[in-house]
């Protein structure tokens, strides 16, 4: 395992701080212009164009993460961090100025280029500033963060979209931003002054942004995803393209993702059960509050109750995580226990449309718990197992596979549900989450076994000052 990058304890709780919220406001992002968008398609008079807003910014995310990755490896944490905020920052200040949709879409997928860069950012620097029984305590302040971003994303946008008006969505970004930046700049990790220059490597990050960018088309617009003609061409392309990335990646000298962080086979299981996880999880998010409404039969608020039981149970199991894992801190029990009560929960609520509440509530709690354990053990394998020269390449791949695995399992889920019962009633919705149940239980067959965790690699590298 890597040498922990020496500064100051001070400078690394700041550091901490800054990336946390750099990571905050570059999720809630992707969720908090939901709510809004009705008041952003009248007030710009979008149209259809609308459904660009929410997928330029999950197309660059996602695209971009592997390449923050790499830049961080080779440039150091601060310098990324600090590019990372300010594009963000900006691509935040355009979308407040935007005058109509199509500066406002190309705004967001600025935006998300920053974004990704946060995320990446941070997961790799903590990987770097704290040892592994600290990183085990503080996993559970990010997944904390993740739960009140994702579900607590729309309600803020709504009442920001509301109330003062959708432009204040982006504008409150800025006073983040500057804090984070005041923060972080100093405390994060900078260039390992001992690593020799490498050049990056620019055709694996066409081949694979080209990849990224198709899955999440044909995952997030729907005329893409199910039309008869563009669905073959782009599924040839795509696959196309990412076997030229694997043919770049293998010859060169300066790979994008470099095959030897999959030479570790439990970091490659552990990204492989974080991409069916993304599929089981996140690809089910969407229909989540479907299932609910179909559940509760109550009207709107109920719905909206029954969900926090999701993030509650999310939350509790982040907590008690967080305490329980420095006196068993073992990841790979943790991450299994994490995908067992996932498929659980998941079959549960594919019980709901024909039993109601009776398994909805605690198949939404297992849904949180799972989400909470996969999001935290996985990951926290990868950052104590990586290379330090590969860390934030190791930590893009992780961020990759739960998010394309995402977008892939909203549009997999989605077309197996009109495909199957013709519509997402109460077979569809059941079909989609028993299909998740099946994913999430060959995310439980691919992870590591807990005797091959205690390997780790000898080779360490202190980090600059």
């Amino acid at each position: 395992m890597h040498t922990i990058y020496a500064r100051s304890a001070l400078a690394r709780e700041l550091a901490f701080a800054a990336v946390l919220l750099g990571m905050f406001v570059a999720q809630l992002d992707g969720t908090v212009v939901v709510a809004a968008l009705p008041a952003l398609a009248a007030d710009l008079h979008a149209g259809t164009a609308i459904i660009g807003v929410s997928t330029a910014y999950l197309l660059t995310v996602t695209v971009s993460t592997p390449i923050h990755g790499r830049l961080g490896d080779l440039h150091g944490r601060r310098v990324m961090f600090v590019f990372s905020v300010s594009v963000f920052a900006a691509g935040s200040a355009a979308c407040a100025a935007a005058p109509d949709i199509g500066v406002l879409i190309a705004a967001r997928a600025v935006q998300g280029i920053g974004g990704s860069g946060l995320i990446v950012t941070a997961m790799s620097a903590l990987g770097e500033l704290f040892a592994k029984d600290e990183l085990i305590r503080r996993q559970g302040w990010q997944t904390a963060l993740f739960a009140v971003s994702s579900l607590g994303g729309p309600p803020v946008g709504g009442l920001l979209a509301g109330g003062p008006g959708w432009r204040w969505i982006f504008l409150l970004n800025l006073p983040v931003c500057l804090l984070a930046l005041a923060l972080g700049v100093r405390g994060l990790p900078g260039r390992n002054a001992d690593r020799p220059r490498e050049r990056f490597d620019l055709r694996g990050s066409l081949l694979i942004a080209v990849t990224g960018t198709i899955v999440v088309a044909l995952g997030s617009v729907e005329s893409l995803g199910r039309s008869p003609l563009w669905t073959p061409l782009l599924l040839v392309l795509a696959v196309a393209a990412g076997a030229g990335f694997v043919a770049v990646q293998r010859r060169s000298s300066s790979p994008l993702l470099a095959p030897k962080v999959f030479a570790d086979h439990v970091v490659a299981r552990s990204v492989l059960v974080s991409l069916l996880a993304g599929v089981a999880l996140y690809g089910t998010f969407t229909f989540v509050s479907l299932v609910v409404d179909l559940g509760s039969a109550g009207g709107s608020a109920r719905t909206g109750l029954l969900l926090t039981v999701l993030m509650g149970g999310q939350l509790v199991v982040s907590t008690s995580f967080a305490v329980l894992a420095r006196r068993w801190p073992r990841m790979v029990p943790w991450g299994r226990l994490g995908c067992a009560l996932g498929a659980a929960g998941l079959v549960l609520i594919a019980l709901t449309p024909w039993a109601g509440t009776g398994p909805l509530i605690p198949g939404l709690l297992l849904f949180g718990a799972s989400f909470g354990l996969c999001t935290s053990a996985y990951p926290l394998l990868g950052q104590a197992r990586a290379r330090r020269e590969l860390l934030g390449v190791t930590m893009g791949a992780f961020v990759f596979a739960r998010q394309a695995g995402g977008v892939l399992g909203t549009a997999v889920f989605g077309w197996v549900a009109l495909l199957a019962t013709g519509g997402f009633g109460p077979a569809g919705l059941t079909v989609v989450f028993a299909a998740a149940a099946v994913a999430m239980l060959g995310a439980w067959l691919s992870s590591p076994r807990a005797s091959s965790e205690a390997v780790t690699h000898s080779a360490a590298v202190s980090s600059p000052r």
